[in-house]
């Protein structure tokens, strides 16, 4: 089973909510998350977070806005 660090954790926090590690990294993360109390409470804070603002529908660009913004990517591509 990897052992987890408070940082390494919190850097594959997303991967673990979405189920995407494999089982080692879920066992390390779940072992460190039972000894970790801070690590707990920022795994509390992200599902807070993620319920609260989960499901906003994407913002959507005027055409103005978004032709700007095209043109800026075409202007930075490398010829």
């Amino acid at each position: 089973m990897k052992r987890f660090t408070c940082d390494e954790l919190a850097e594959q926090l997303t991967a673990y909510l979405e189920d995407a590690l494999d089982q080692p990294s879920r066992d390390g993360i779940r072992a460190h998350l039972a000894c970790c109390e801070g690590c707990g409470r920022y795994l509390e804070q992200f599902r807070a977070t993620i319920k609260v603002l989960g499901d906003q529908p994407p913002e959507k660009l005027s055409a103005p806005v978004r032709d700007r913004l095209m043109s800026a990517f075409r202007d930075r591509r490398p010829r």
